[in-house]
């Protein structure tokens, strides 16, 4: 079976965001000061074939910390459909 894969990488909140601050200050500059605390990550979509979906986030879980993220400085999450 396919099952396709939605995971969203953050940087974890005890970590500074460069790119999320300098966004945070771009909204004040557009008049935006309702918007704060930016964060930016990143998102990958990836197809896995399994036989089980037990098995499909295995492979996903693997893929996550293996390579996907860097587990020192971003924490992730993923959702699985068929």
């Amino acid at each position: 079976m396919k099952f396709q894969a939605e995971i969203d990488v953050m940087p974890k909140k005890e970590i500074l965001d460069p790119q999320g601050k300098a966004v945070t200050g771009s909204m004040k500059n557009l008049g935006l000061t309702e918007i704060q605390n930016v964060r930016i990550g990143k998102h990958v979509s990836l197809e896995v074939e399994a036989a089980t979906e037990a098995e499909a986030h295995a492979k996903v879980e693997q893929a996550c910390k293996s390579l996907l993220a860097n587990l020192i400085m971003e924490s992730y999450t993923f959702t699985l459909r068929q």
